[in-house]
This record gives structure tokens, C-alpha cells and sequence, in this order.
């Protein structure tokens, strides 16, 4: 026991709640209490107390009167963000979700994918409905062998019965869909079956009001699928500036119920039947309000898979089937698929690369090297000729198609609205990039939030967005397929040139938005594309933005720098860069580099970073607010990067180092662990053991996961409150600690744990017994009783240490 025990008891014996209504009033020129005297008190320690510091360092800076000039106080920017925008750096679940939605690029072989829907991939031809070598469907009469082919292996999606009623009574049905969902095989088996196997193909090249009835057949069924454009489009071309006036202007005829009228009655002339297949979009939207229209679910893709293995592993040895079955569920197998459920054609295709597999044509490794290209054959078929025919407003309903693939990429799993809104800004840039004299507009009333995420191969679903502090409820938008993201980027960064500067605008522009459910998934996107092309990306990306006078482009530059040195041969590249900016004029690059480190990635490593961050502060004044307060910030980062040790060795060894602008970087960073909420301080690591404690302050949540720290953690705290300069500024954000304690059961537990740690001295304890009185006492927010009275004892209990 302590020499000064004895003072403990008398102290005791009021405790907390003795400090009545009146002791909020007590704080005029500081703490009541003894630990509140005066500078000078505060800098009275004893040899322990001063473990690690330089005294003659200390003396230096608080020379005469012991305080900062007013006019430059590093800790002035404690526990304040670096992003002076709404809601901070964000919660951690935004950068975690972003980071599952970007992987590593996919790599492998190439496609050409077919007008007609048809698949080249590598030197292997796939149809729309089988794979292997059956009969494509042509103009004309479709094969009898298709159509017997059909009848083994399809499967009816829900509301065949009612299809079947409607295409009988009206001779005419509109079936609405996406390509590959089974919608021409949902048209094919409804034709085959009212006409006896008597099916023919319509020119497509032909609109509906083109149809003569002489071109129809007697008895036959007649199949019509409109190209992408007709489906998706309803705008007529506007005439540019220079286009004479008497000149005619070719319009398009937009399809209508009058148009679908008058095909019924000329099938019904000729006891005729006819389907007509349109893609998703805005025509679709309105024939399905209409007589004829219907949609066209996609069948369960494992009845689909099923049928097709049966047919293509007939004659195999039993048990073929149920092996190959077993194969598809195989989770290397699932996940090089990347995709939730699987379409009509593209079950068709897995059919046939599993039961080559099974008959030992294929290799394990060429298995999954075959099912990792479905998600970038999904993409190719996206972005093909998006853009055609080339002009405004022909081209927008694409466009806008294309932009919100793309943005849905960048925002998967995030709020449908922030998504949406960011796929219209990369829709006036790609339309600015491909008309600049042509103001593309928006359109109010186009396609329905509930069908447009049909466009991108993604569904809406109840979700919540970390906000940081709270989590709110959101209709979040999200890919069926976890590998469709980064396949959609990296289709669009490598495969179409001219795509990446609106694409590199579009993601600067998001960087400047000042909410982290923003700019956080754009500079992690930035960063991936940087990894992918370095000398592209950083000069259209990261540059621009890190050089900018607002704090949020400089955190994105940074984030996006350190997620482009993941990539071990981009990270020299990036060392490079920011050992040039930190030693350059140029304030605001020195603010991004000081950042950057805070991540981990550049450096390499916590140590590396940490020796990064010191070198800059070390050129510096101690004065100097803005680096001291960056600096620290990214510090405490680290300190939530999952090697706490290190950053707590390394802050007792600057203070052992004796220089004051290294001591002020150790007092503001801890003053930051009091009042930083664990969830600001994400990473692009995962540190799984901090989740639990994301809504808790980061000192809390490592007195939780490593309760080893502790004593040291509660030294570098004790000399934070006993230095002059930082004495104030600690009890208050202590104080912010112990109120957010005494409402959590779990923290105040960790702290009472600390208290006796930091109470090792008599005036330790009477500094602490202040700030418990007062926080009772504070006639607006009084803490609790009971916590503090546990708090008060766990004090006491530093003086039988």
C-alpha cells in the first residue's frame, strides 16, 4: 500500500453523490478539487509518474506560464475528424461492405458475344439453351429437334398455366424479361404446345405494325423478339442544329396496345399464335399494364441444371448424376461462379462444363477456370455497343442502362437512392462525353424503382447503413452475385478506353460529397482501378483530389492510395509518391500522405507506417495544428488496425525520445482515444475481435480485446492528464468516457478496471474523485448514481496497488 493511503479513506467516506446540485458551479478557471489547482500542480510528478518522458523537454514547453500560445494549440483538434464533413469518416460497416464488393480482378479467357445472343467463348460455341452442338434458332421454321430438345429439358417457370390461357384466348402474348432469364424457351414451349410443334421465327428486323399477314403461317406459331434498343427506348430522335428543316426526319414507331391489336386479329385470321419477347426497361413497364403483357420469371436454376445433366449424362454409369449435382454444390465451385442463382442459359452452359467434367474432359482446375467466366460473359453482353448508334437521344436509354450497372457496382448492398442518383450524374457524363453539344436531361417518370433494378442483375431489399453512431433502416440495391461488381469494373476500365474519363470525373465528383455512405465506396473504388492501371489512375484520380483544398478529397485520395497498394506491385509506386509529397511544399499533399498512412497498406506495415508518420512530424513545429492533429488521427487509426502493441511501444518510446512535437503527437492521440468511436477509425483491414465494440470509444473497445494493454494504455492516459498543456483537454474527454460508461453495463466494467490504474497517486485520485463529483453534480446531465459510485470505489482501489 501507498504512502498515501490513508488520505483515500477520508475522501471515501463522502463519495460522489456528496457533491450536491451545486458543484457544476464549482468549475470556473478549472476542476474543484485538489488535482484542479493550477498548472504547476499538474506538473508536479514523481519519478514514476514520469516514466518514458523528458523532463528538460517538458520544462522547455511550458517555460514561462505552461501553456501553448493560444493562437497555435495542437490540442485544439482533438477527437475532432480530419473530414470536417457530415457524419465524419463514417461507419466501418460502409468501407467493410465495399471492400467484400470489390475482389481481385478476374482474369482468363476472352468473348465475343453474338447480336444474336449467341456466345463465342475462346473457340467453343454456346447457344442461348444448351450447351454443346444442338441446332441454333433461325429465321424460319425452328427444327423439330430444338423443339423436342425443349420439351426434356425445360422447365415451366411459375405462371406457365396463366400464360398459356392468355396467349390461347388473345393468339397473342408480350412476354417481358431479361436476355438469358428462359423467357424465348418460356416463348418456345407455350408455341410448341398450342400448334403441335409448329413454330416459326419472325425477322426481328421487322417491327410489329411491319408484319403483313401473309408473312403468318396457317396453324403455326409465330416468335418475335424486338431488339434491346426498341424495348428499352421511347425517346424519337431529336434534330440536331444543323439539319435542315424540310428535310424528313425518321421517327420511331412506338410500339402500342393499337400495333398488338391488329397483330392478334391477323393471327387469329390466320388460327395462328404469336409471342412477342421484350427486353426490361420502359416499354416493357407499360405493355405489362396492358392486355397482352407478361412477365417472365427466370425457373429455379437447380430443376433447370438438373434436367440438362439428365440429358446430357444419359448412358453414363449410375450415379453420374447425383456426382455431378454434388459438383455444382461444391463451394469452389459455387464461388468461382460468383453468382446467387443461376439463369436458364447459364445452367444450361454449368450443365455442360460439369458433365465434361464427369466424363473426365475437363480437369479440376479447367472446372473452375470455365465457371469464373459467367460473371465477366454477364458483363461483356452489358456493355457491348452500349452506346449505339452513337447519337443523342437514341443512345441515352442505354446509357442510363450502362451507368446504373456501373454505379451499382461501385454502391452494391448500399442505399437504392444513393446509388440511383449516382448512376444519373455518370449518365450526363457519358452522354456528355459522347454529344457534348446535346444536353441529355433526366427523365422524371421513366422506368419504375421496382423494375429498374432488373437492368443491373440486382434485387431491392431491406438493409441498414452505418452511419457510425446509429444504423439506419434503408432500401438497399444489391447484385444476385457477389463477383459481378468487380467483373462490371474491370470489363469497363479495360475493355472501352474512352469509358474511363466520365467514369474518372463521375467517381472525383462522388470523392467531394461529404457523406462517408458516398465518398468512402467511391475512393475505394478509385483505389481498386488505380491498382489495375497505376499511371492512369493516379493521374485522372488520385492527384486531382489530393492536391484539393477541402478535407473530404484529400481523405478519399488517401483512402484510394492505400487500396492501390494492396497490390504489391503498385505498392512501391505508392511509397514513391508519398515520400516525395511528404517531403514537398505543398501543405495539402502533406495532409494526404499523412492520411494515407493511417491505413497500413503503403508502408507495408504498422511499424512502417508509424516511422512514416514520425519523420513528418519531427520536421515540423509543435505547434503546428494541423499536422500534429492529422498525424494523430492516423496514429489512433492504427491503434484500431489490430496491432495495438506496436502503436503503444512505439508512443512510450517518442515520449522517451524527449522532443516536443513527438510528445504533443503521443498527448493529442490519446486524448483521441477517449472520445473517437471505434467505428470511425475503419481501416481497409479487417479487425474482426472490434466489431462488438464499434459504437464504443476506442480506449474502451481495447481495454475489451486486449486486456494485456492496460497498464500501459492507463500510463500513457495518467501522463496525459498530469501535462499541463493536455491536463484540461483529458479530463474532459475523459469525462465524455465515463458518461458513455455509466449507460453501458459491459464499458463500465473495463473501466473500473482502468480507474484503479490511473488513480496510482493521491493527486491521480483526487483529480479522478473531481471529475466524478462534478459529473453527478451537472444539473443538466447528472450521471448516475450507481456508476459513479462503482467508479468512485475503483478509484480507491488504486492506492492498495
Amino acid at each position: 500500500m501507498s504512502d498515501d493511503a490513508s488520505g483515500q479513506d477520508a475522501a471515501r467516506d463522502d463519495g460522489p453523490a456528496a457533491a450536491g446540485g451545486d458543484r457544476a458551479d464549482e468549475r470556473s478557471d478549472g476542476r474543484s478539487g485538489g488535482d484542479r489547482a493550477g498548472g504547476s500542480d499538474r506538473s508536479e510528478r514523481s519519478g514514476s509518474d514520469r516514466s518514458g518522458t523528458d523532463r528538460g523537454a517538458t520544462e522547455r514547453a511550458e517555460g514561462a506560464g505552461g501553456e501553448q500560445p493560444s493562437e497555435a494549440n495542437p490540442f485544439e483538434r482533438a477527437g475532432r475528424s480530419p473530414v470536417d464533413g457530415v457524419g465524419g469518416t463514417g461507419g466501418a460497416g460502409t468501407a467493410r461492405a465495399a471492400l467484400r464488393t470489390l475482389a481481385p480482378r478476374p482474369v482468363g479467357r476472352s468473348y465475343d458475344i453474338g447480336g444474336d445472343g449467341h456466345i463465342y467463348e475462346g473457340n467453343q460455341w454456346i447457344t442461348q439453351f444448351w450447351a454443346g452442338t444442338r441446332p441454333e434458332l433461325v429465321q424460319g421454321a425452328v427444327p423439330q429437334e430444338t423443339l423436342q430438345h425443349l420439351d426434356d429439358v425445360y422447365r415451366e417457370v411459375p405462371g406457365y398455366a396463366r400464360m398459356r390461357d392468355l396467349l390461347r384466348g388473345n393468339r397473342l402474348l408480350v412476354l417481358c424479361g431479361e436476355p438469358g432469364s428462359g423467357r424465348k424457351a418460356t416463348a418456345l414451349a407455350l408455341l410448341s404446345e398450342v400448334t403441335d410443334h409448329k413454330v416459326n421465327r419472325l425477322d426481328p428486323r421487322h417491327r410489329v405494325d411491319e408484319i403483313d399477314t401473309a408473312a403468318l403461317e396457317r396453324g403455326f406459331g409465330h416468335l418475335l423478339e424486338l431488339p434491346s434498343d426498341d424495348g428499352r427506348a421511347e425517346h424519337e430522335p431529336h434534330r440536331g442544329g444543323d439539319e435542315h428543316r424540310d428535310r424528313p426526319r425518321r421517327t420511331r414507331v412506338r410500339l402500342s396496345e393499337l400495333h398488338l391489336d391488329r397483330f392478334s386479329e391477323q393471327l387469329r385470321e390466320q388460327e395462328a399464335y404469336g409471342v412477342v419477347l421484350v427486353e426490361s426497361g420502359d416499354l416493357a413497364d407499360r405493355l405489362l399494364r396492358g392486355r397482352y403483357g407478361m412477365y417472365c420469371p427466370p425457373p429455379p436454376s437447380d430443376e433447370v441444371l438438373h434436367r440438362h445433366l439428365r440429358t446430357l449424362l444419359r448412358g453414363e454409369p449410375e450415379g453420374a448424376l447425383d456426382g455431378a449435382r454434388a459438383l455444382a454444390r461444391r463451394a469452389d465451385v459455387t464461388k468461382a461462379l460468383g453468382l446467387d442463382a443461376l439463369r436458364p442459359r447459364e445452367a444450361a452452359r454449368l450443365a455442360d462444363h460439369l458433365a465434361r467434367r464427369q466424363k473426365e474432359e475437363l480437369t479440376d482446375a479447367e472446372l473452375l477456370e470455365d465457371c469464373s467466366a459467367f460473371v465477366r460473359a454477364q458483363a461483356r453482353s452489358w456493355f457491348a455497343g452500349a452506346d449505339r448508334p452513337g447519337t443523342l437521344p437514341e443512345a441515352l436509354p442505354a446509357l442510363n442502362a450502362t451507368a446504373f450497372r456501373i454505379a451499382v457496382a461501385v454502391f452494391n448492398g448500399s442505399a437504392y437512392s444513393i446509388a440511383a442518383e449516382a448512376a444519373e450524374l455518370l449518365t450526363w457524363e457519358l452522354a456528355s462525353t459522347l454529344d457534348p453539344e446535346q444536353p441529355p436531361g433526366r427523365r422524371l417518370f421513366g422506368t419504375h424503382a421496382d423494375s429498374r433494378p432488373v437492368l443491373a442483375r440486382s434485387v431491392l431489399e431491406d438493409g441498414e447503413l452505418d452511419l457510425g453512431p446509429a444504423k439506419v433502416p434503408v432500401r438497399a440495391v444489391r447484385f444476385q452475385g457477389e463477383a459481378l461488381a468487380t467483373a462490371v469494373l474491370a470489363e469497363i476500365w479495360d475493355g472501352y478506353h474512352n469509358v474511363r474519363g466520365p467514369v474518372s470525373r463521375w467517381l472525383r465528383t462522388l470523392c467531394h460529397d461529404p457523406r462517408p455512405e458516398v465518398w468512402v465506396r467511391a475512393s475505394i473504388a478509385a483505389g481498386v482501378l488505380c491498382s489495375w492501371d497505376w499511371i492512369y489512375g493516379f493521374g485522372e484520380l488520385i492527384a486531382p483530389m489530393a492536391a484539393m483544398d477541402s478535407a473530404v478529397p484529400r481523405m478519399a485520395a488517401a483512402t484510394a492510395l492505400a487500396e492501390a497498394a494492396r497490390n504489391p506491385r503498385v505498392q512501391p509506386a505508392v511509397v514513391a509518391v508519398l515520400k516525395e509529397w511528404a517531403t514537398g511544399a505543398d501543405e495539402d499533399l502533406l495532409d494526404t500522405v499523412l492520411l494515407a498512412h493511417g491505413y497500413v497498406l503503403a508502408a507495408g506495415t504498422v511499424t512502417g507506417s508509424l516511422d512514416e508518420l514520425a519523420r513528418v512530424v519531427r520536421r515540423r513545429e509543435a505547434t503546428d495544428v494541423d499536422v500534429i492533429g492529422t498525424a494523430s488521427f492516423s496514429v489512433v487509426r492504427l491503434l484500431a488496425s489490430g496491432d495495438p502493441e506496436t502503436v503503444v511501444r512505439r508512443m512510450a518510446a517518442w515520449l522517451r525520445d524527449g522532443r516536443l512535437n513527438l510528445a504533443n503527437l503521443v498527448l493529442v492521440s490519446m486524448l483521441n482515444t477517449l472520445t473517437f468511436r471505434t467505428t470511425h477509425l475503419w481501416g481497409l483491414r479487417d479487425v474482426p475481435e472490434l466489431e462488438a465494440h464499434a459504437a464504443r470509444p476506442l480506449l474502451v473497445a481495447l481495454l475489451a480485446t486486449r486486456p494485456s494493454l492496460a497498464p500501459h494504455l492507463a500510463g500513457l492516459l495518467r501522463h496525459t492528464l498530469g501535462t499541463a498543456r493536455s491536463g484540461d483537454a483529458a479530463l474532459d474527454g475523459l469525462g465524455s468516457l465515463l458518461r458513455r460508461a455509466a449507460k453501458d453495463e459491459e464499458a463500465l466494467d473495463h473501466v473500473c478496471r482502468l480507474l484503479p490504474l490511473l488513480g496510482v497517486t493521491r493527486r491521480d485520485r483526487d483529480r479522478l474523485r473531481g471529475l466524478l463529483k462534478e459529473l453527478v453534480g451537472d444539473r443538466d446531465r447528472p450521471m448516475d448514481r450507481r456508476a459513479a459510485g462503482r467508479m468512485w470505489d475503483a478509484v480507491a482501489e488504486g492506492a492498495e496497488r
